[in-house]
């Protein structure tokens, strides 16, 4: 039997379906890979504390990892919300005893309505020690400011530079998401060598929770099938982008992107890619 490529995730859990370890899994499962879990925190506002993250233990976080490791292995990771400094040498700690083909690293930092995702101090903790392990990260516009101590990015060109500048960091690739910017949504990824421009129509909808997630897993799945970076990020975006077209909410408040959309529908986004 051929079996599907395997792909581990570390993030956490968003009670509402919408981002973290749901939409990784959802992810994984439409673009046909194995999907397995460590879950780093819960994301949920309990109603008398107003407490929104709820962190698991390390000794938690290290049975997951050893539990998926040793009943099923894996040929790809994904890390997400990762939340504090403990977390991420934890996490660096794991990826150093094991192997791994790709490590793709989504630097969550501020969530959808600019929510704090990742604790002060885990940010240099973050730069300086999972970032040089990453095949591949994929900050958005906020994520990619702070990394470049509070950069302005507010345009393409930004963009551009912005991956360039977050390549010293050690990262085989960088993918800077141009999601918050107007016109096209445009990303901009850089190997170091060359820069990689791509462009798909910008969606009118604010039902775009879990886009972010959704992408970076997209990215994940693809390379763990043997896509090149570059094409994996193509079939992402077009992944994401049609996602996102068919968003919805069963509530007044953001609501998710469609991960089924692309199966459903039978459409993909086409993206323009050019090489500058």
């Amino acid at each position: 039997m051929n079996y599907p490529a395997r792909v581990l995730t570390i993030a956490g859990s968003a009670a509402g379906g919408s981002a973290g370890i749901q939409a990784d899994l959802k992810t994984f499962q439409e673009l046909d890979v194995y999907g397995m879990s460590i879950i780093t925190a819960i994301v949920g506002k309990h109603p008398e504390t107003n407490k929104n993250v709820h962190p698991q233990t390390i000794e938690a976080i290290e049975a997951q990892f050893a539990t998926a490791m040793h009943q099923v292995g894996a040929d790809g990771l994904k890390t997400g919300m990762l939340f504090s400094k403990a977390v991420i040498e934890k996490t660096v700690e794991l990826i150093k005893h094991s192997r791994f083909e790709n490590i793709i690293v989504d630097p969550v930092m501020v969530g959808k309505l600019d929510s704090k995702l990742l604790e002060d101090d885990a940010i240099d903790a973050l730069k300086e020690k999972l970032i040089p392990m990453a095949t591949i990260i994929t900050p958005n516009i906020p994520e990619a400011s702070i990394l470049l101590q509070n950069r302005e990015i507010t345009t393409v060109e930004d963009l551009k530079q912005a991956a360039i500048d977050l390549h010293a960091l050690g990262s085989e690739y960088v993918l800077v998401k141009g999601g918050r910017l107007s016109g096209p949504a445009v990303d901009v990824l850089f190997n170091g060598e060359e820069l990689i421009v791509y462009e798909a129509p910008r969606i009118d909808t604010v039902n775009t929770s879990g886009a972010g997630c959704t992408y970076s897993a997209a990215i994940a799945a693809h390379m763990a099938k043997g896509k090149q970076v570059s094409d994996a990020v193509e079939l992402a975006k077009s992944f994401v982008t049609t996602a996102i077209e068919h968003g919805f909410s069963y509530t007044e408040l953001v609501g998710p992107t469609y991960h089924a959309a692309e199966r459903k529908y039978k459409q993909a986004h086409q993206i323009k890619v050019t090489y500058v």
